[in-house]
């Protein structure tokens, strides 16, 4: 099975992701994630064992934790590949990030790397797909969107892979 971790934006910034996701898909054919406004905790990753220790220990965290603001403000991208919503996180949101990291790295079938350990560069996709040939038109159509938003790191859900979709498995809110 395929899962992705992921914290999902809520309130005007996640209505601005959704609304400039399928903006951009329908003005220029570029695609993005099929799951609602996020930034990443994990990437996706196999596994076809039970996810029971994880479910378990996402449990205790969010029980223990309490949420954290960050700002999402303008737009940024990575090289003419990525184009996305600049997340600014906070220090208290980025202890709870890394909290949260510890907790699930020591699972075995969970493995970070630099693009979704501790050190990533927070962000919410707008496109991502094959999008070097219509970079310059995406680009200066979302930078026509004020953007914005203070946020609350408040939560953490698990998304699967079915039915050619991502399909929420468990959401935690803390």
């Amino acid at each position: 099975m395929r899962y992705v971790i992921v914290s999902v934006v809520d309130g005007k910034a996640g209505i601005l992701n959704d609304n400039l996701r399928r903006e951009v898909f329908q003005k220029f054919g570029a695609k993005s994630s099929k799951l609602p406004a996020h930034f990443t905790i994990k990437a996706p990753f196999e596994y076809g064992g039970s996810i029971d220790d994880l479910e378990i220990a996402l449990e205790i965290f969010s029980k223990e934790s309490i949420g954290a603001s960050y700002g999402i403000n303008n737009y940024d991208h990575f090289d003419l590949r990525v184009i996305y919503m600049k997340v600014e996180m906070s220090v208290e949101g980025k202890e709870l990030h890394d909290k949260l990291i510890d907790t699930i790295d020591s699972l075995p079938y969970i493995a970070f790397d630099n693009k979704d350990g501790k050190n990533k560069i927070f962000h919410v996709t707008i496109a991502s797909k094959k999008i070097n040939d219509i970079y310059p038109e995406i680009w200066e159509y979302v930078n026509t969107k004020p953007c914005s938003f203070q946020c609350k790191f408040n939560n953490v859900s698990i998304y699967k892979w079915q039915e050619n979709t991502w399909l929420l498995h468990k959401k935690y809110e803390f």
